[in-house]
């Protein structure tokens, strides 16, 4: 019954303690941009500034290329290096995040070369100007890398943008000369004519880094007869050497056969083809084409046929004979088991050959196209023919005519095509600068054994290209780069490279800038070194017009980074982040460049390192079928439409869920980059729908903290105090920060959101929030602020934990912060220490307690759902429960009874009902008699439990809605006796609540 001398309430609902917070249910588009700046920003310059004596951990940004604009790969990079930073950030540290940009390279300069014909500067058929094509170069790098940096900043990338560096830049430039002069002091660079892999559709040399292999790719493949002279049966006789080829179109350059000594060759009699010279063991396949059964005339070892000579007048009539070489590469299980040898057009060709003082020969043009020396006899033969389509088709129908060729066939096979055109490559031999990987080669294998890799497996495939690496083709015939340092003499063309001429050449691009290398007058004295100066004709000097490989370029970026082991070692990052591509591309070329500094300028004497300590490998963007993204597909995914919610099904009134930058940053998060990711729209509503709970729980949180003054430390005396469910709660929350972090610390970001998700949906919202609402809205203050303090412990470490995920989602719930909580706490990302090393809350005895009294929770909702489908009941609080052990017989059975009986107090709030009584032996006979009940069993240890609900014997509260007041009490004054008292509190302290109103029947009580 009401206390006499108190009025009722305006209403029951103005007595309870309803949660209040002004964050709103969804994220409000037109604020993104001041919590961008809040936690992008303002936040690295605060911690730059801040946390100077720290130490600092040091992500070193692999640079994107700047040409066109950003997609979804480079959305999932660079989030996953912010949230790598962001942790880091969190554990105290000093961040130093530098973003670069790639600006050099071809497809930057075919862009230029594009605009320069459409702006009418240049003719079609006209070669522009090194000069007009490097400013026009320049001014688009430019403009994509503000472009691009804009996009990067939309996404909560936390960054020094203002101190970027580009590879076009002046100091940049500078130090990647510093790097090629210390290589050239130490004799790793050098000019060659040998063979390298040529583009002829960028007109360039590549590194093995600029290519891509097409499995399927169809060479039109021969097999050819060579003439030789060989004494059969004491006679010389005229037989031929079958050599199988699947690049007719070398046969103008070669210089020599190759036969492995190892091998049985037979002399087979063909009816067609006169007497043939084959591995034993293609026998059966020559006879195949042959279409002939091919008797054997004599058989010998290949170490008799090495020296032996031959002639290939078809092509230059006045050759030379040509020797047979022993090749130990020549296999019995293809071709013939014979190879022809175009040194000037492939590596191991070019090896055998130079080590017997046979120097390359290649035809062949900057365009793929024969010279006139491809055929002596006949010009005309060959001459501007493409190698790779009419000039090999001439080749083939050369030989048929002279009816050399015994057979020809479509082979399907692996080939290298440039990465920028897409178009197939050649092997041709120019005149081109190498560093020598070989001295260094070792070394550099031997750094990767102190650096962490992640995933693991991925170190195997670094280091097999690396093993693989024997010299670095680094000069390009392009104008946009940097030029390679190097003068030639102008009569011999001879090339001169020394430190004192590359120390010359960096004074001046130090004052004049590299631009001024091509608009020079060619006769330009200041390039030259004084001691090279001369009126003397034959040695006067011009500079090269090769620029180095841009992969040169990005592998010295490592000189950018502040940070360094002590004064005498290079910098070393912390972390480098990129796609598994990047293995032989940038990781590579940044360790090669490294280590080779440290080889040539003497610094060996220590252990050589790698420029990173931990190197981290992630996969591709794929769309949802596995297919990978792009325009012709018509399956790319843009990270804007992430961002604005498009990809998903618009909300009720037609406008769609953009849940911002942070929904972008989650999916990245949710992903387990190790391998290739698919992009899904079910994976995209997964991570919208976790946005939504997140704020949905942040909002609940903020609105029950309104009121509290978290002046009280939560340590382990105060936990030992607390009720069984706020020292559940808070033993769980201590359980999810461990784990989180642990998966934060191995950069297994999927896992730490599959962790918060999971905490969130059962721990906190299924159980602890649904626990505390009772006490919070309606318990006394004295009680709530229990509650309170853990909910205040739960929103720190969520702010935590979701922070380097979705910062702009924590700096929001920051803002809507109530005053009085933000004067006793630092910001959640600028706290000194990360709540992850929150108070180890131990309770040995409750978390061995803990399986059984969940169960037992669990229990109870199954027989809940029994009740409410059979119609008996609606809330949890509308029955009485009883736990029912058969007996005391076995530890199980008194281990279950002593816990509840430990706990009986708090049984009714840990399980949200309204009672709890125990029992031993058969269930007491209230729960027959009740209007309805309902049982769910459970085992416990192998023990048999079990739990009654039933029809409550009380009345419910009509402020609480618990059924524990006085049967008898009238329906608008039924009050249990905790209310009694909190009311009277309420009247003490604030009388206007209960001014003389209308008789208030029942007021629906807030979820």
């Amino acid at each position: 019954m009401l206390n006499p001398a108190r009025k009722l309430p305006q209403n029951w609902k103005s007595t309870l303690f309803l949660p209040k917070s002004s964050l709103p249910p969804r994220p409000l588009v037109r604020d993104f941009p001041k919590y961008l700046k809040r936690c992008t920003d303002d936040l690295y310059a605060w911690q730059r500034d801040a946390r100077k004596s720290r130490k600092a951990f040091c992500l070193h940004d692999g640079p994107p290329y700047a040409n066109g604009p950003l997609h979804i790969g480079h959305a999932l990079n660079k989030i996953l290096k912010d949230i790598t930073c962001r942790f880091q950030l969190l554990e105290g540290r000093r961040v130093d995040f530098v973003p670069g940009w790639d600006c050099h390279g071809l497809p930057i300069e075919l862009e230029a070369l594009k605009k320069l014909k459409q702006n009418g500067a240049v003719g079609d058929d006209e070669q522009a100007h090194p000069t007009k094509i490097r400013q026009t170069a320049r001014h688009l790098a430019q403009r994509t890398v503000e472009t691009q940096m804009a996009s990067f900043r939309k996404w909560g990338i936390m960054a020094d943008w203002h101190n970027a560096w580009k590879t076009m830049d002046n100091g940049f430039e500078i130090g990647q000369l510093n790097v090629f002069k210390e290589m050239v002091q130490g004799n790793l660079i050098y000019r060659r004519f040998k063979p390298v892999y040529w583009s002829p559709s960028s007109r360039t040399a590549l590194a093995e880094a600029e290519l891509e292999y097409k499995v399927d790719h169809l060479s039109t493949a021969a097999y050819v007869k060579f003439p030789m002279r060989i004494a059969l049966k004491e006679k010389l006789t005229t037989v031929s050497a079958v050599i199988w080829t699947t690049l007719p179109w070398t046969l103008p350059a070669n210089r020599a056969i190759a036969v492995n000594p190892d091998l049985l060759y037979l002399i087979l009699d063909s009816k067609t083809h006169g007497l043939l010279l084959v591995a034993s063991s293609r026998r059966e396949e020559v006879q195949k084409l042959c279409q002939e059964d091919l008797p054997i005339l004599d058989q010998f070892d290949g170490s008799r046929l090495v020296g032996m000579r031959y002639s290939d007048l078809l092509w230059d009539p006045g050759s030379d004979l040509r020797p047979v070489l022993p090749g130990r590469f020549v296999s019995a299980d293809s071709g013939s088991g014979l190879v022809h040898l175009a040194p000037g057009h492939g590596a191991e060709e070019y090896q055998l050959c130079l080590d017997h003082h046979i120097s390359a020969y290649a035809p062949v043009d900057d365009e793929g196209r024969f010279t006139y020396a491809a055929s002596p006899g006949d010009p005309n033969l060959l001459a501007g023919k493409s190698v790779l389509s009419e000039g090999n088709n001439a080749v083939l129908e050369h030989l048929r005519r002279k009816e050399l060729l015994i057979h020809q066939h479509q082979h399907e096979h692996s080939y290298p095509y440039d990465w920028r055109s897409k178009l197939p490559v050649i092997i041709r031999a120019t005149e081109q600068w190498f560093a020598d990987v070989t001295k260094i080669r070792n070394l550099a294998l031997e750094s990767l054994s102190q650096v962490q890799f992640i995933p693991q497996n991925s170190q195997e495939r670094l280091r097999s290209f690396v093993e693989a690496r024997g010299e670095w083709c680094i000069s390009r015939q392009r104008a946009w780069g940097l030029p390679i340092p190097a003068l030639y003499n102008v009569e011999s063309g001879e090339a001169i490279m020394t430190p004192d001429i590359v120390d010359h050449i960096i004074d001046v691009v130090r004052r004049r800038g590299t631009d001024a290398w091509w608009h020079d007058d060619e006769s330009e004295p200041e390039w030259i070194p004084p001691a090279l100066r001369t009126n003397d004709s034959r040695h006067q000097y011009r500079r090269g017009k090769d620029t180095m490989d841009v992969w040169f370029d990005s592998g010295t970026s490592w000189t950018v980074m502040a940070n360094r082991d002590s004064a005498e070692k290079l910098p070393i990052a912390d972390v480098y982040l990129e796609g598994s591509d990047q293995h032989r591309g940038w990781f590579q070329s940044s360790l090669l460049t490294s280590v080779a500094l440290q080889t040539a300028s003497g610094r060996g004497n220590f252990i050589t390192a790698a420029p990173f300590k931990t190197l981290v490998t992630h996969g591709f963007t794929l769309d949802s079928t596995g297919r990978k993204m792009s325009k012709s597909l018509g399956n790319v995914v843009s990270p804007d439409q992430i961002m604005e919610g498009t990809l998903l099904r618009p909300l009720k009134n037609g406008a769609y869920d953009a849940m911002g930058p942070d929904a972008l940053r989650l999916w990245v998060a949710s992903c387990d980059f190790t391998s290739d990711i698919r992009l899904s729209e079910e994976a995209l509503e997964a991570v919208n729908s976790a946005l939504s709970k997140y704020r949905i729980t942040f909002k609940f949180l903020l609105g029950v903290l309104s009121d509290l003054d978290p002046v009280t430390h939560v340590g382990p005396t105060e936990f030992m105090k607390f009720s069984v469910a706020s020292r559940i709660a808070l033993i769980q929350l201590r359980e999810v920060c461990r784990r989180v972090h642990q998966h934060y610390t191995a950069l297994e970001y999927s896992k730490a959101i599959i962790e918060i998700n999971k905490y969130i949906n059962t721990s906190l919202s299924g159980l602890y929030i649904e626990i505390s609402k009772d006490v919070l809205y309606a318990a006394s203050s004295a009680v709530r602020k229990e509650t309170q303090l853990v909910l205040f412990l739960v929103l720190r470490c969520l702010q935590n934990m979701l922070g380097p995920s979705t910062p702009l989602l924590v700096e929001e719930t920051w803002d809507h912060t109530p005053q009085n909580i933000k004067n006793h706490i630092e910001h959640p990302f600028k706290a000194p220490r990360s709540i992850f090393g929150m108070p180890e809350f131990q309770d040995a005895a409750l978390e061995e307690q803990m399986p059984l009294l969940l169960s037992t929770g669990a229990a109870i909702k199954r027989a809940q759902e029994v009740a409410r489908r059979n119609g008996n009941m609606g809330s949890s609080l509308e029955c009485f429960v009883t736990v029912q052990v058969r007996d005391l017989d076995t530890d199980a059975s008194r281990f279950a009874m002593e816990a509840f009986e430990r706990h009986h107090r708090d049984l009714e709030t840990l399980f949200v009902v309204s009672k709890v009584n125990l029992c031993v032996g058969p269930p007491p006979p209230m729960i027959p008699a009740a209007k309805w009940h309902q049982a769910s069993r459970f085992q416990f240890r192998g023990e048999d439990i079990t739990v009654w609900i039933y029809k409550p014997e009380k009345a419910k509260c009509v402020r609480c809605w618990k059924y524990a007041a006085p049967l008898e009490a009238t329906l608008e004054e039924a009050l249990c006796g905790r209310c009694e008292v909190v009311l009277d509190e309420l009247q003490l302290n604030d009388p206007s609540l209960f001014e003389p109103a209308e008789p208030t029947i029942r007021v629906a009580r807030a979820a």
